[in-house]
């Protein structure tokens, strides 16, 4: 390795390509944008390769830019793992990052941290919600330990290892006064406004091969978003508003009546939830002792698939 390579340098190439913006990476790791700009310059100049491109739509990174930011990531994470590592050894204090993709969020989450608060007192445990690509980002970084939610694309799980916990599937809400309850194909969803996720969110793959597979075009009248808390306040608002979404993003609401799921078969967009860490690395007391409390949870809610407690 050229000794020249810091870690500043891995650390603000991670930021920016994670960010796709040198403002956002700069606050990130309170830096000035013209100090990023040139750890970034300093570490293409080592390495004698443009790393990434700046443009009105934000940073894109070169293909060598996307093949160095994988092993970046790698050799931020181990070393972070490692600093964590010395400052917990010897004590019972510990401390546990986990994200938590918008699905499990408001289901599997609370009742497993409720549970792992109470068995830990001693470690503190830190839970971020997010979309997959971000959380994912960090995960492989280092900045949480681990991920929590929907399988994402074969692309996205470089470095990565998946347990799975159970499957879910999207479906199609609309609050209780809708006329889209009515509504029992997919063609005739067209006459509403489509709250429909983005090409970055886990689901999005699933949807969009189901809707090849029924010869529907993608909906022109549609809203793209991943946050929950805009959707459900969208679709509380319009009654002539559709919601595609994660089961369990909705699962309170559907239970409660808030929210009607429409009568629309959509079992073929099921997909695996579970927990994603990075591979080649061996989890902490307290990463381990999350895993089981979540399979725990999914045991006493029947929702286990067979072999994951293995």
């Amino acid at each position: 390795m050229d000794r020249r390579i810091k870690f500043r340098h891995l650390d603000a190439f991670s930021a920016i390509a994670r960010a796709r913006s040198f403002k956002v990476a700069a606050e990130q790791l309170n830096l000035t944008q013209p100090a990023i700009s040139k750890t970034v310059k300093e570490l293409e100049e080592i390495l004698g390769v443009v790393m990434m491109e700046r443009s009105r739509a934000g940073v894109t990174l070169t293909p060598e830019g996307e093949v160095f930011l994988q092993f970046a990531e790698q050799s931020t994470a181990a070393l972070r793992h490692g600093l964590r590592s010395i400052r917990t050894a010897g004590t019972s204090a510990g401390q546990l990052k986990v994200g938590a993709l918008p699905s499990v969020a408001s289901s599997l989450l609370p009742q497993s941290a409720l549970d792992f608060a109470k068995k830990n007192p001693d470690t503190l445990l830190e839970v971020h919600e997010g979309p997959h690509h971000d959380l994912i980002s960090r995960l492989r970084s280092g900045g949480l330990d681990l991920v929590v939610g929907r399988l994402g694309r074969p692309e996205t799980m470089a470095g990565l290892v998946f347990q799975q916990l159970y499957t879910e599937e999207v479906v199609i809400v609309a609050r209780p006064d809708s006329p889209a309850l009515a509504v029992r194909d997919f063609e005739a969803l067209d006459a509403f406004r489509v709250l429909y996720p983005p090409k970055d969110s886990a689901i999005r793959s699933l949807m969009a091969r189901l809707l090849i597979s029924k010869g529907i075009p993608l909906f022109q009248n549609r809203i793209e978003s991943a946050s929950p808390v805009f959707g459900r306040a969208v679709v509380v608002e319009d009654a002539n508003t559709i919601w595609f979404i994660s089961r369990g993003v909705v699962a309170t609401d559907l239970a409660k009546g808030r929210l009607i799921r429409l009568d629309i078969d959509t079992t073929a967009t099921a997909g695996a939830v579970g927990i994603m860490s990075r591979a080649e690395e061996v989890p902490s007391v307290a990463a381990r002792a999350f895993e089981r409390t979540l399979v725990t949870i999914c045991e006493q809610n029947g929702a286990l698939v067979k072999g994951a407690s293995g």
